[in-house]
């Protein structure tokens, strides 16, 4: 049955009733949402991604310790394969090779050199457009160069790439640059009318165009993540196959294959470098740096920059070399880069160690412009000689040219510019959703084998959360108490984890005579604001109401705006450095509520000794985790009701535009299972799901909850 037609409530529950009159302002008559329970504001904001920087730095150090050890030719060998293994298993395997079908639409003639305008198939009607550099002097076949493009809003027609493969053709070398995914001809969401919002830039560039690159890439990664992969495996494959259509060329020597990029075409030279073997010599450019450095000052850039628990695995930068040593590899980098210059050089002194213990330290180099980000003159030329070193054996003293790039429309391979304008084009949009789609029989069928109990160990197993008796001691500071409404106020600071605290408000009752009610909003205690009724009504029902401010939320949520802010919500950052630690938001969330739930229940002044578990209300993000935790800790919850959440996790991944749905993902989930398993696991006559919102959102009319069955 369709997704959305399903419905599965638990009509009833009479704690949670909303026609309640309203109270405007009840609680602003003592400041209540105003309370701060951590001392400094701005520091509080900042303690989620202080602890969880401190924790990428122990595993960075872990590693940097392993390393240390290396001392043979065999410990370097073992070294390069683990990461290998590691990192093709976390995006996954490659797709089958399906035929190119590539078309060459177009030919310009340059100064010793003509430019082909191509476009040819990934994977079938996935198209890339490109442009193919071939010297029209000297004898063939020539090397081969790959250029993946940086983060270029016109892709393959941006200057300093026109430059670079112009100065490689006119030195007889054929090189294949081309439009990665989100940039020049291959923005994947397209607006369908005027009106849709646009970033000015991308629009500016093409009347169709939406997002800028890094958004576009980050939303096809927060579906490929549920999926089990990485907006980076499609990338990385646009890569390989264009390395298929290079070698294919007569004009091109299939032995001689180099790849040099810059910035974003930096990261896919990095990563095609290291597995792709066809790669003789490499050049990434305005990358490479450590995460020791990257992570304190930028922070996590874009989806496919970060694999899923690779710091905590130890896969730094200086490991994308290891993995390929000895083959040849120049680091090129830029003195003001954002990519901190000191962290590329503590990478290049591992690989200039690592290659000198297999033999060869002449193959491993260091070029510094003294220049910002961007591929300036002095790595073009770096890139071109170390090519022209290790492809044709020849030492020469290149110089940039004084070469004209052609203008954006005599590059354009496509009629109306865009790829998703052709017929029955396919995005990574479309692809990711034909995985879910392939997934979803497999799932379905094992989640019906597995009993209850088989079902919780599935999924404790990819989120990644331990049982209730193996989670640290939940530490209780309180904090001021005081009447209030003939009620009494009382707040503790809890610490799951050391370092990482969770403010919490209670509200009690005279007496209390029911279980306690726990509250979860992403605005923390301001969610007493919005729902006074409700508050009072619990208060006069014996309930104690506790505001509880998860990791995250409420005194510990940031306000300080990032590139990915808007799109993908205000802890972006945060998210991912839990992804390259091997967790989740969800995971750490659903942890701690439990922990929390587990406290509340047998804290006396909060719960009744016969209390048969809390009740717990969550909104937005929070309900993830709050069905996760009940749906795993059962024993601890007697009623929940989840408020303007998503419905299901395929709905995620079908949409290509989605609002603050990063922080809800869980790396491969729907290889084992989606919410409304969870809804049944946890028991549908425990939990009412509400108000139900779509991916942006926005709420669903006429609908309380889809069970995706």
């Amino acid at each position: 049955m369709r997704i959305h037609n399903m419905l599965v409530v638990c009509a009833g529950i009479g704690l949670f009733l909303t026609g309640v009159w309203s109270l405007p302002g009840v609680w602003a008559e003592e400041p209540l949402t105003q309370l701060r329970l951590l001392p400094d504001e701005k520091h509080a904001q900042e303690v989620l991604k202080r602890w969880l920087l401190q924790r990428c730095q122990e595993a960075l150090q872990r590693r940097r310790e392993a390393f240390e050890k290396l001392e043979s030719l065999e410990d370097c060998l073992a070294w390069a394969q683990a990461r290998r293994e590691f990192f093709q298993q976390s995006l996954g395997p490659w797709p089958p090779r399906t035929p190119l079908n590539p078309q060459v639409v177009g030919t310009l003639q340059g100064q010793g050199f003509r430019v082909e305008k191509v476009i040819f198939e990934s994977h079938p009607r996935h198209y890339v457009t490109a442009l193919l550099y071939v010297p029209t002097g000297g004898k063939g076949p020539f090397p081969g160069v790959l250029l993946p493009c940086g983060h270029s809003i016109n892709g393959k027609a941006a200057a300093a790439y026109q430059r670079a493969a112009m100065l490689m053709a006119r030195q007889g070398m054929v090189v294949l640059c081309y439009d990665p995914i989100g940039q020049g001809e291959r923005y994947q969401i397209l607006r369908q009318n005027p009106n849709e919002p646009a970033h000015p830039r991308a629009a500016q560039y093409h009347p169709r165009a939406r997002f800028l690159s890094t958004t576009e890439h980050t939303l096809v990664g927060v579906g490929a993540i549920l999926l089990g992969t990485n907006v980076a495996r499609y990338r990385i494959w646009d890569g390989m196959r264009a390395l298929d259509y290079l070698q294919s060329r007569k004009e091109v020597d299939p032995k001689r294959i180099g790849c040099t990029g810059n910035s974003g075409g930096g990261t896919l030279t990095a990563y095609l470098m290291a597995l792709d073997q066809r790669i003789w010599a490499a050049a990434p450019a305005c990358y490479l740096t450590d995460f020791e450095h990257l992570l304190p000052r930028l922070g996590p850039q874009d989806a496919e920059q970060n694999i899923f628990g690779q710091v905590a695995f130890g896969l730094n930068h200086a490991d994308y070399v290891l993995m390929r040593a000895p083959r040849p590899t120049a680091i090129l980098a830029a003195t003001f880069d954002g990519f901190d210059i000191r962290g590329t050089w503590a990478s290049y002194r591992q690989a200039k160690r690592f290659y000198g213990l297999l033999g060869y330290p002449e193959r491993v180099q260091l070029v510094e412009a003294r220049a910002p980000h961007g591929f300036s003159t002095l790595l073009r030329q770096g890139a071109v000689r170390w090519m022209l070193l290790h492809l044709k054996g020849q030492y020469k003293e290149i110089f940039d040219e004084p070469l004209t790039p052609y203008e954006d429309k005599q590059v354009q391979c496509t009629p109306e510019g865009q790829v998703m304008l052709l017929p029955a084009a396919r995005s990574a949009f479309d692809l990711n959703w034909e995985l879910a789609l392939r997934l979803r029989p497999q799932r379905r069928s094992a989640w019906k084998s597995l009993s209850p109990d088989q079902r919780r160990q599935k999924v404790q197993k990819v989120l990644g959360t331990r049982p209730l008796a193996s989670l640290p001691k939940l530490k209780a500071q309180p904090g001021k108490s005081f009447r209030w409404k003939n009620c009494q106020v009382h707040t503790w600071v809890l610490e799951l984890e050391p370092g990482l605290p969770m403010p919490v408000l209670a509200v009690v009752p005279s007496k209390v005579r029911k279980s306690p009610v726990l509250l979860l909003h992403p605005q923390g205690k301001q969610v007493l604001e919005k729902q006074a009724a409700l508050a009072k009504q619990l208060l006069q029902g014996g309930h104690a109401v506790l505001v509880v401010e998860l990791p995250g939320c409420g005194e510990t949520r940031p306000t300080r705006p990032t590139w990915a802010s808007e799109q993908f919500g205000p802890l972006y950052h945060e998210t991912m450095l839990l992804y390259l630690l091997g967790r989740s938001m969800v995971a750490l969330r659903t942890e701690h509520l439990a922990a929390v739930a587990h406290w509340a229940q047998k804290h006396p002044r909060l719960s009744p000794a016969d209390s048969q578990g809390v009740q717990l209300l969550a909104w937005q993000e929070l309900t993830v985790p709050a069905l996760h935790a009940a749906a795993l800790y059962p024993g601890l919850f007697a009623q929940v009701e989840l408020r303007q959440g998503i419905r299901s996790w395929e709905e995620v991944v079908r949409a290509p535009v989605t609002q603050n749905q990063l922080i809800n993902t869980v790396h491969g989930a729907l290889k084992v299972y989606d919410l409304p398993d969870l809804v049944h696991l946890a028991g549908a006559d425990r939990v009412k799901v509400s108000q139900v919102v779509d991916v942006l959102g926005q709420p669903v009319e006429g609908e309380e909850f889809s069970s995706g069955r």
